[in-house]
């Protein structure tokens, strides 16, 4: 099955779409991995709804989205998160999943990461309390969870970060920014409800992305073997981007307000090791290992195990369309 056809799977679920006639759904991040799929399927959607996707590159945006340059329900909004949105639209639900997920910037600007989180979501909500907005959906990580001690994530679970370690810039700044939700919540009252997505995989991803799913995906596209910078025993959940595109309208429009909810497939479930040599026998290569730089080393999630639970999400009607290894193929084959 092509990619494309999984977007118009996405966007044929039952949900309901009803809820977005007439209205203005702004995308911040439009142009990274999660954000630009989201837009698809919102394009790709029965609906009336317009869509603002929303980045700092227009020409990224406009690379990324030509095929929507005459479509009058697309429209592209040039914003940094970082300061006050200026506009006079009402966007009636607000999306934020605008945040350097790059692992190379965690050691390299870690100060930008952390801005970009939260005064992102202060900026946004700011705008929203002004300005009509009906519900804020904020994309945030499951590196909130930190180390934990071998459980199962759930969203009441909160384990270990250490603050005073610059890596931290991003699960740090994420927990901050999913508690001025509840605040702005609480104090404003307005719809606030929070997204932990695992570790998202797709053909979005750019050249510089350092995340190992891409360098993978990468080394097979160049007929290269793939090249693992650990031993890769680090166990982590992990999700095809238009199953998470397609969680987070499940809690856009059916969600409860002032909840968090897990982005997973439980049946991706599997080792770094294993990713890698699911993605080489795609490729027809084979796994080699080397040593990491300094830099990469410190770019590394340090977490060894990450595995969520998604029951809070499969409750809403949520499950993914196939298996790993399906969306895997689909993934590589879009690229290529």
């Amino acid at each position: 099955m092509a990619y494309s056809d999984d977007i118009r799977l996405a966007a044929s679920l039952e949900l309901p779409f009803d809820k977005l006639a007439g209205k203005n759904v702004l995308v911040v991040g439009a142009t990274g991995l999660i954000g630009s799929c989201l837009v698809r399927v919102l394009m790709a959607a029965d609906s009336d709804c317009h869509v603002y996707a929303s980045g700092r590159s227009r020409n990224r945006a406009e690379r990324i989205f030509a095929e929507y340059a005459d479509n009058e329900r697309f429209h592209f909004l040039a914003y940094d998160v970082t300061q006050p949105l200026e506009s006079d639209i009402t966007f009636h639900y607000i999306v934020d999943a605008a945040s350097g997920a790059n692992p190379i910037v965690f050691s390299t600007d870690p100060v930008g990461v952390m801005t970009a989180n939260f005064l992102g979501v202060n900026n946004l909500l700011t705008y929203g309390v002004k300005h009509g907005m009906e519900r804020f959906v904020y994309v945030s990580s499951g590196e909130i969870y930190g180390e934990g001690d071998g459980r199962e994530f759930d969203e009441d679970y909160s384990g270990y970060v250490n603050t005073m370690s610059a890596r931290s810039c991003y699960p740090s700044s994420k927990r901050a920014a999913e508690t001025l939700c509840a605040a702005y919540a609480q104090q404003y009252g307005v719809e606030c409800l929070v997204a932990r997505p695992c570790h998202v995989y797709g053909p979005g991803f750019t050249e510089s992305d350092t995340r190992v799913y891409a360098q993978f995906i990468r080394n097979v596209l160049r007929g290269e073997d793939i090249v693992m910078k650990s031993t890769g025993e680090q166990f982590r959940s992990w999700c095809y981007d238009v199953d998470c595109a397609a969680a987070l309208l499940y809690i856009l429009l059916k969600g409860e307000s002032g909840l968090a909810y897990n982005i997973a497939d439980n049946n991706s479930n599997i080792t770094i090791r294993e990713l890698a040599e699911m993605t080489a026998s795609i490729g027809g290569r084979v796994v080699r290992i080397e040593l990491p730089s300094d830099v990469e080393k410190r770019g590394f999630n340090p977490v060894t195990k990450s595995v969520f639970s998604n029951r809070r999400l499969m409750d809403l009607g949520w499950k993914p369309l196939h298996s790993m290894r399906e969306s895997l193929e689909n993934t590589i084959n879009q690229l290529k």
